[in-house]
């Protein structure tokens, strides 16, 4: 067999990747994408499964949006059954990225509860870039069983995502925001968020949808003063 140049470029770009260096692997991921061949795909997707740094994973997401989606799409629908949570949380994100609708099946209610924020957060992402038309209410109603979830990070994360399906968010909101007490969810569902969680999140994402230059901050102050308060957040409206 003869090994022409092209096979040795690539030969140790692919070596890049697995370098010490973070920056050689940042260089070896840009190489990858500047001249994309099928041949490297699987490669990129499993180096984006345990890459350590931000920036690479992100240049290795880059690079494979640089190749055909008939190779990428199935390759990282299959990593979404990954033990690994990077590797799942990696695979939503770059799939997001591509923005092909063929993946919204893989979209899963499981990814989207995944114990795991970082991939919980990632399938928010991804859901409301490849939601169809006329799925976003159902999509609403999903987002809205993790609100009160995680710390602020994650619940300004969920917020965003569902602002960004817009005004069909408001059922939702408001079922969350009138459930039953916490006595009553609890006895049926023990390891249920606080209500006072779930209530306060509800209304700061109704605010934020309301008014985008709030921030998000205000938006979950005001909203925990009118939880306190005995408040529904609807008086008035």
């Amino acid at each position: 067999m003869t090994v022409t140049g092209q096979d040795t470029d690539g030969a140790r770009m692919l070596q890049g990747l697995e370098d010490g260096s973070s920056s050689v692997r940042l260089r070896a991921a840009l190489a990858v994408g500047t001249a994309p061949d099928p041949r490297y795909v699987e490669t990129l997707i499993e180096r984006c499964a345990i890459e350590p740094e931000f920036f690479v994973r992100d240049m290795l997401t880059w690079a494979l949006t640089r190749h055909p989606v008939s190779m990428t799409l199935p390759a990282l629908v299959r990593e979404l059954r990954s033990e690994r949570a990077q590797a799942r949380s990696q695979a939503l994100h770059t799939l997001s990225k591509i923005g092909d609708r063929q993946a919204w099946p893989a979209i899963t209610r499981t990814l989207l509860s995944d114990p795991d924020d970082e991939v919980a957060r990632s399938a928010w992402r991804a859901a409301v870039v490849l939601v169809p038309e006329g799925e976003e209410p159902a999509l609403a109603v999903a987002l809205a069983t993790q609100l009160g979830r995680g710390g602020r990070e994650t619940r300004l994360s969920l917020s965003r995502a569902m602002v960004a399906l817009g005004a069909v968010i408001l059922p939702a909101l408001h079922a969350a925001t009138t459930a039953p007490d916490p006595q009553a969810q609890a006895h049926s569902r023990p390891h249920a968020r606080p209500q006072a969680h779930v209530h306060a999140h509800a209304l700061a994402t109704e605010r934020l949808l309301r008014d985008p230059d709030a921030g998000f901050e205000f938006a979950i102050e005001e909203a925990k003063r009118v939880v306190a308060l005995g408040g529904s957040g609807q008086e008035g409206r």
